[in-house]
């Protein structure tokens, strides 16, 4: 590890550290699989609910469909905001975070084995501390799977679908350094915010970037992706420890 790498930021943590994350399943008594993730100051419950129906555009074609709902209570954050169900129309940031999430888990779910079903996943954050939508997704897979054990035990589907393992993380650039899983001040002045969502295999599922105060090069890019792939190693293997395997 580099010397820059041991340089501590305003929580104590290094440049490469990620917050603790701390996970509760079953969190919620009436859905298929519930999780409570924390990850630093960020507390999100992910429920993963099961339909014995799919959307009309999936009717009778002998597949499934896995999608999100994404909410924030009024106190997650340091002032209040109103309900978008008072405003009545959720905003646009809420939009874009549930289609993520849901975008994400579909990347790593085979739908035609989990036959004509839906699986909802409801990420609620509760406190928000920066990272909520990384979050939302990591979390989300743990309550996807434990959801898919509770099918297999009642005989309605042979084995887990799941082709891979799903997390995500957060990498920026603040002040000149990059930085993993950026807490709320560190998101707010970072030069370029991104969020990376990985399979269990290091690829891929989504790329979101963007230069907030300053263009980056592609060699920041590169630098930003092994930084959050490394990052999300660690979350990996926390699911591998907690699910166990894929099919299982």
């Amino acid at each position: 590890m580099s010397r820059g790498m041991h340089l501590l930021r305003q929580d104590g943590r290094r440049k490469d550290q990620v917050r603790p994350v701390k996970i509760a399943r079953d969190f919620i008594k009436y859905a298929e699989g519930s999780v409570l993730i924390e990850m630093g100051g960020t507390k999100v419950i992910c429920t993963a609910s099961v339909e014995e129906k799919v959307p009309p555009f999936l009717k009778d074609k002998g597949r499934g469909w896995v999608t999100a709902e994404y909410a924030m209570l009024p106190r997650a954050t340091q002032e209040r905001t109103q309900r978008e169900a008072v405003r009545g129309k959720q905003g646009g940031r809420t939009l874009e975070i549930q289609r993520l999430v849901g975008r994400s888990l579909r990347a790593v779910i085979d739908t035609a084995e989990l036959g004509e079903r839906t699986i909802w996943l409801d990420c609620d954050v509760i406190q928000a501390d920066g990272g909520t939508r990384t979050a939302s997704i990591t979390g989300s897979f743990i309550a996807l799977a434990d959801a898919l054990t509770v099918l297999k035990s009642k005989g309605l589907i042979k084995t887990r679908p799941l082709t891979d393992y799903l997390a995500a993380i957060s990498v920026g650039r603040v002040g000149g350094e990059v930085l993993v899983d950026l807490a709320y001040e560190e998101d707010s002045m970072a030069e370029v915010d991104m969020n990376l969502v990985m399979t269990g295999r290091g690829l891929f599922v989504e790329v979101q970037g963007t230069a907030e105060r300053t263009p980056f090069e592609q060699k920041d890019l590169e630098e930003f992706l092994s930084a959050g792939w490394t990052a999300i190693q660690g979350l990996i293997a926390l699911q591998k420890e907690l699910i166990g395997n894929l099919g299982g």
